[in-house]
């Protein structure tokens, strides 16, 4: 008999972290009124979100939680309107 009941503490070595798996940027630019807001990527590429059509991972997921500065991972899509960012995480 297997004793499954332990929880592994840390990723498997060959899993990258979280953090890993999206595109690096920061908030340069907020509207609380509307909830957008930009996010410069590393090339400096600025690119919009509406947070209504962002879903947002990890601790904080409130758009107060955004500030600008803040270091966020990120991924897009493409809409009607263009690319746009489509998920956010705020890296600590």
């Amino acid at each position: 008999m297997s004793d499954d009941s332990r929880e592994p503490t840390e990723p498997a070595a060959d899993e990258p972290a979280p953090e890993s798996k999206f595109y690096h940027g920061h908030i340069v630019k907020l509207s609380s009124g509307r909830q957008t807001g930009l996010v410069r990527s590393a090339s400096g590429r600025q690119i919009l979100f509406t947070f209504q059509h962002v879903v947002m991972l990890g601790e904080k997921r409130r758009f107060d939680d955004l500030h600008i500065g803040t270091k966020v991972g990120y991924d897009v899509s493409w809409t009607s309107k263009g690319l746009r960012v489509s998920l956010i995480r705020i890296l600590d």
